[in-house]
Order: structure tokens, then C-alpha cells, then sequence
């Protein structure tokens, strides 16, 4: 089993999947979409699926899709909401390193402003505060290593990650 992968978790809206192309080119390692694996896995959209079976059925299969990605040397952005998926995050674990990318949520706002139209995760009366506030303790208890955007464009993010990856390499502990 290779644990030689990086996984981005966080919010809608990071960046994870802008962050995680630049960064898979910046390593030399393929880049995999997680949703976009879900949408081919299940021919249809996001926003359909979820439509189809509701939330708990659209966590469902993205807790299945995610927790049988094979991968190695590869940066994989995730769905928002897979840290629902205790099997999927438990698989994601064992074959990398995940990367919680944060971001404070007055600039999320900002840049959700078309929260439907992305296939958010979204229960019925949850707006996207109580969204953060549900999301945040589990993307920091399954943060091997945490990045903040805050104030930082994304080839500064990137870079950020790589030097968190080597020092964090370099030391085999990680102190935030």
C-alpha cells in the first residue's frame, strides 16, 4: 500500500480541485477528482445524484467511490462532504497525506455566492454557516497537516504546501 499520496480536503469553494492541478504539476504526480470519478462511476452529476437519493444516499456514494480509489504519486481533491464517509477517510488515510486547506469563513461567503449551482451538500433548513460549523471539527480531526489561505492566491498556497510536505517529511512529526 503506497502512502505516497496527497489528498485536499476542505470546504466547497477552497480551491481544492485549482490547488490540487497546480500542485500535481508543481510534484510531477497525477491529479485525480474525486468528484468527477463519482460523476463517471455514476453517470450523472453531482447535483443529480443528489436530487436522486437525497443527501444521506449522495454521502453514501461518495463514501463508497472514495474509499476504493487505488492511487499512487497523486494529489486527490475531494468532495467537500467526504469527511462524512468514516471508511472512505479511514482508506484516504492509509494511502496518503491529507491536507485540510482553510480558509475563514467571510471569504467563503464571498466566494459560494452560487452555493446550488455546485452540488453542495446541503440539508433541508442547513445554511452554509451551520454547513462550516458541522464540517470544521471533522476536517481538523482528519488533517494530517493544515494549510491557511488566508491572504494567499493559489500559487502561494501551493508553495506553502510543499514547504509544509518537506519539512514535514524532513522531521517525520509535525508541529502547526
Amino acid at each position: 500500500m503506497h502512502k505516497d499520496n496527497i489528498v485536499l480536503i476542505g470546504m466547497p469553494g477552497v480551491g481544492k480541485s485549482t490547488v490540487g492541478v497546480i500542485l500535481a504539476k508543481v510534484m510531477g504526480y497525477q491529479f485525480i477528482d474525486a468528484d468527477l470519478l463519482i460523476q463517471q462511476q455514476e453517470k450523472r452529476l453531482l447535483h443529480e445524484i443528489i436530487a436522486d437519493v437525497g443527501v444521506d444516499g449522495f454521502v453514501q456514494v461518495e463514501n463508497r467511490v472514495n474509499a476504493s480509489i487505488q492511487a499512487e504519486r497523486s494529489i486527490i481533491a475531494t468532495g467537500g462532504s467526504v469527511v462524512y464517509g468514516r471508511e472512505a477517510m479511514e482508506h484516504l488515510k492509509s494511502i496518503g497525506t491529507v491536507i485540510y486547506l482553510k480558509v475563514p469563513y467571510a471569504e467563503l461567503e464571498k466566494r459560494l455566492a452560487d452555493i446550488q449551482g455546485r452540488g453542495v451538500v446541503l440539508r433541508e433548513g442547513q445554511n452554509l454557516h451551520d454547513l462550516y460549523l458541522e464540517r470544521t471539527p471533522l476536517y481538523e480531526k482528519y488533517a494530517d497537516l493544515s494549510i491557511s489561505e488566508e491572504g494567499l492566491d493559489v500559487e502561494q498556497t501551493v508553495s506553502e504546501i510543499v514547504r509544509k510536505l518537506s519539512s514535514k517529511n524532513n522531521n517525520h512529526e509535525y508541529v502547526e
